[in-house]
């Protein structure tokens, strides 16, 4: 599609100095670490070390950047005792898979060509696959996908121009809520290769696709086609991609010397104005070129012998444009700073005058033109050719107006035998006659149209067809009659279709949430096996199990926090009496509560402390004077935390500390 074309220079010759160890080998999972965490940091996690490396941050935590480890650090499995890091691997230590190149499948088969007539295109493709390039190997060089000509005939006489369809394809579909017929666009500012249509009776067109079908012509004076929205030369051969060449006289692959050039340059006047001969140009011609010699008033005109004008007749000046004139596109140009021109590539299907139309003096026209040199014959001296009609053919239709043709052939003159066209003097050739016949109209009959596609692939669905009642009253006209004209029965219009029923399907229930909370986890949900109309469950065997959606999928709810010192309650004072110690738990839990090895030791609380009974503490009898000091805020810490055992606590906060 013309975007790699950066990739078909040489690039530069240099020698590069690459580096002779790995990296991981120079530095160490834990000065990686240190590149990313700070001085202080390390590796934490020694698992998946070459998938993913895990140091400890500033806050002590275990955390990762979710980047794999540097190629050749260490690593180690459950079956590599001493590995280091390749491509994401742990491999062991001092090998490395071998890489392989990648080698290219072999070409598929032609596709179906772009186009039924006028030179279209099928293409071909092929994989990378035989082998697929692995461990570090290179991928195939080449182009993956050929294309090549096919269908290059002519298409038939009147047959609607390619580019013309893609357009007419737009005109039953809105464009900013309206409808427009639509007709190609090929004027200045746009890419060959892109559909713009101009919409019909205003003043406006519009890029319709970014690119026309392959094989579409990318302008009408060029036998080039559009590949992939780009423009690939064609051979007048019609060949992609070839060489062959039109000489001066427009034959493929010819020398130059089936015509002749003719040049000139006309100045007259009329001293009143008018249109006035130029030059006749020849049928036949090719290469034509009008052009006036300076800006002026005077205006270039065609017309043909019978006096019709194709271009600025009438006193009317034509807008600059192409003209689809006798066989040929001429290309009438009227620039605002440059003298006005006609140009065509030919050949020519008939006679044409070059005409000037005058309103002051004319300053000079050239032209230009290359026409057939007149031939012989055969070059058989001894044997004349001649053109003959042959009889009138059979009539082409039954009814309704067909034609009779009469071929002209070229005969022998000494016994009227056929030979080939070329031994008859092509310019002397008479025209084909042609009469009418059978010109009655036909009897009415059914017009039967296609079906539609089925309205569902599966548990019955209906289709449908137009059925007409029509006569044929003319080679291309035909009317349509009430259906008690059509004297046979009517076709059936409509009918029920794909009645087969429709196969189980999977049916997703919703995902239910993430779990676990945090960290790595999964979603899990039902996939059943149910009837068409969803109506019916049926066993899972019953529905093909490739086509099967997942029933879990990966997630995250982002990261766990880390595991942390968690103290139980402490315990009674081992002494009854004066000083002793307490006990408590203290445990490293995850998130989840599990027991973990990986809190630091730096922060583990004490579980031990001193404790103190007092041993003469004796009850106050008048319980009125057994009060808590006002100014003390704390005697509920100091019941929570059995602080009454010490004499200073219990005396402060007697009224709290009052039967414990």
């Amino acid at each position: 599609s013309g975007r790699g074309t950066c990739l078909d220079n040489e690039p530069p010759k240099r020698d590069f100095l690459y580096p002779a160890v790995a990296p991981g080998q120079v530095y160490d999972a834990d000065e990686q670490c240190r590149f990313q965490y700070g001085a202080t940091s390390r590796q934490c996690k020694y698992g998946e070390v070459c998938r993913e490396l895990w140091c400890l941050s500033k806050s002590n935590r275990c955390v990762t950047n979710s980047i794999p480890a540097a190629e050749g650090t260490l690593c180690q499995t459950g079956s590599i005792e001493k590995g280091w890091c390749y491509q994401g691997e742990c491999v062991p230590f001092g090998t490395w898979p071998q890489s392989i190149d990648g080698g290219w499948g072999p070409w598929s088969i032609w596709g179906e060509c772009s186009r039924t007539c006028g030179g279209g295109v099928s293409s071909s493709i092929r994989h990378c696959d035989s082998p697929a390039p692995s461990g570090g190997g290179k991928y195939c060089l080449g182009e993956r996908k050929r294309y090549r000509s096919c269908n290059t005939d002519p298409c038939p006489p009147g047959a609607r121009d390619f580019r013309e369809k893609q357009c007419a394809d737009f005109d039953n579909m809105p464009f900013r809520g309206k409808y427009y017929n639509w007709k190609p666009y090929t004027g200045g500012g746009v890419k060959p290769c892109a559909l713009n249509c101009l919409a019909e009776g205003y003043n406006f067109y519009t890029e319709r696709a970014p690119a026309v079908i392959d094989g579409t012509q990318c302008n009408a004076d060029s036998l080039d086609i559009c590949i992939n929205g780009e423009c690939k030369h064609v051979g007048c051969d019609n060949i992609l991609g070839s060489d062959a060449k039109e000489d001066r006289c427009r034959v493929c692959g010819g020398d130059g010397s089936t015509c002749e050039a003719i040049e000139g340059f006309f100045n007259g006047s009329l001293p009143r104005g008018g249109y006035m001969e130029v030059i006749q140009i020849p049928r036949g011609s090719v290469h034509i070129e009008i052009r006036e010699v300076a800006m002026s008033k005077n205006y270039i005109a065609l017309k043909s012998e019978e006096d019709d004008y194709y271009i600025n007749g009438a006193w009317t000046i034509d807008w600059p444009r192409k003209f689809d004139v006798a066989g040929t596109a001429f290309h009438y140009k009227r620039p605002t700073d440059e003298p006005e021109s006609l140009e065509a590539l030919g050949p020519t299907s008939e006679n044409l005058i070059v005409m000037i139309l005058l309103q002051e003096q004319n300053l000079g026209i050239k032209y230009k033109f290359n026409v057939p040199i007149s031939r012989t014959g055969s070059g058989d001296n001894e044997v004349g050719f001649a053109w003959n009609h042959l009889p009138w053919s059979e009539c082409s239709a039954t009814c309704a107006g067909g034609v009779q043709k009469q071929e002209v052939v070229c005969k022998r003159l000494d016994d009227s035998s056929i030979v080939q066209n070329n031994y008859c003097d092509p310019d002397s050739k008479p025209p084909e006659n042609q009469r009418s016949c059978n010109t009655e109209p036909c009897p009415p009959e059914w017009f039967i149209g296609d079906w539609s596609e089925c309205s569902k692939t599966c548990d019955g669905g209906m289709r449908s067809r137009t059925v007409l009642c029509i006569r044929r009253i003319g080679p291309s006209e035909e009317e349509t009659l009430d259906a008690a004209n059509c004297l046979t029965h009517r076709p059936v219009e409509k009918e029920p279709c794909n009645n087969q029923s429709c196969p189980p399907q999977w049916v997703a229930l919703d995902w239910s949430e993430c779990t676990p909370k945090c960290g790595p986890g999964f979603k899990h949900r039902i996939v059943l096996c149910k009837s068409s109309d969803l109506l019916k469950t049926f066993p899972a065997a019953q529905c093909q199990d490739e086509n099967k959606p997942p029933v879990r999928i990966r997630c995250s709810l982002g990261r766990c926090p880390p595991p942390r010192w968690v103290a139980g309650d402490w315990g009674q004072c081992s002494a009854q009496c004066g000083l002793g110690q307490q006990m408590r738990t203290v445990q490293c839990l995850s998130y989840t509560g599990q027991a973990s090895s990986e809190c630091s030791e730096t922060l583990r609380p004490p579980s031990m402390q001193q404790c103190e009974s007092k041993c003469d503490s004796t009850p106050i009898s008048n319980t009125e004077e057994c009060k808590d000091v006002n100014k003390v805020a704390y005697c509920p810490l100091v019941l929570k935390f059995k602080f009454c055992s010490r004499a200073y606590f219990r005396q402060m906060c007697c009224k709290t500390c009052q039967g414990h």
